[in-house]
């Protein structure tokens, strides 16, 4: 304890205290989507033990120096619709300090981390080789971003179809097939680095998060994007993931509902 600020303390125990409430509220919920048998086993078994995956988070962020990169007001957003949906697919772009957080909020659904650092995934894994990510290869820097804004506007990127097959510049297609091919219910884009004109930028991360959502079978895709702040993340989230589509903003966090376009007619717009 010696040599820490009271601020930063008092700073870190709301918000372990905030992450164990959420996780509590999450794994309280009454809502099972499995067999009759497994209620009748949960409510037989009173005193359940905690799952050894939200174990090792709370541990892991009540002993940690490091927080995760989100505020709290930001953390909420995501966490609002996590306790409606899991458990449930989750993709993340990037792997983070949040990454046991949100594997943990989605305890016993999916949550996959894609991240352009091989290194960095490497470093994670280790520490935690509970976490499932994947490396991506990001073909753009942020210096493009105004020129890929004019292209996304275009046709061939305004077409909802599988990313593998989109003419559009940004669609990514290096991804697992998997990504693909998974009914996403949760997108959160918080990667890759997009802090000057050298790094990737956020272009085709953002694209693809609506794409994906679009491309469903059915239903809707709650999606994400963190740093609003910023030029990239401002413009192109509400260009391709639709105004229309926004539910809300909470400091550099923006939360879109997006539909399936498989269910609707013919001719429906890529943006209402």
């Amino acid at each position: 304890m010696q040599g820490k600020q009271p601020e930063a303390m008092n700073g870190k125990l709301i918000l372990s205290c905030f992450f164990l409430l959420s996780l509590f509220l999450l794994i309280k919920r009454p809502t099972f989507p499995y067999s009759s048998d497994s209620l009748t086993s949960y409510l037989s078994n009173k005193c359940t033990k905690i799952p050894s995956s939200v174990s090792n988070t709370l541990v892991h962020y009540a002993l940690s120096r490091t927080t995760p990169q989100q505020s709290v007001l930001e953390v909420s957003v995501s966490l609002q619709v996590l306790q409606r949906k899991s458990p449930c697919n989750f993709l993340v772009f990037g792997l983070g300090y949040d990454s046991l957080l949100w594997t943990s909020l989605n305890h016993g659904g999916r949550t996959v981390f894609l991240e352009e650092s091989k290194n960095w995934i490497i470093n994670v894994t280790v520490e935690h080789p509970s976490l499932e990510s994947y490396h991506v290869v990001y073909d753009t820097k942020r210096s493009q971003a105004k020129q890929l804004h004019q292209i996304g506007m275009q046709e061939q990127c305004q077409q909802v179809c599988d990313p593998r097959h989109s003419k559009c510049q940004l669609a990514l297609k290096g991804l697992p097939s998997f990504v693909y091919e998974t009914q996403w219910d949760l997108i959160m884009v918080d990667a890759p680095t997009g802090y000057n004109d050298y790094t990737p930028g956020r272009m085709s991360a953002i694209y693809m998060a609506g794409l994906l959502a679009r491309n469903r079978l059915d239903g809707d895709t709650d999606v994400f994007v963190h740093d609003i702040n910023r030029p990239v993340e401002d413009t192109f989230s509400l260009s391709f993931l639709c105004k229309g589509y926004m539910v809300e903003e909470k400091e550099l966090m923006r939360h879109f509902n997006i539909p399936s376009h498989k269910k609707t007619s013919v001719g429906t717009p890529f943006c209402p």
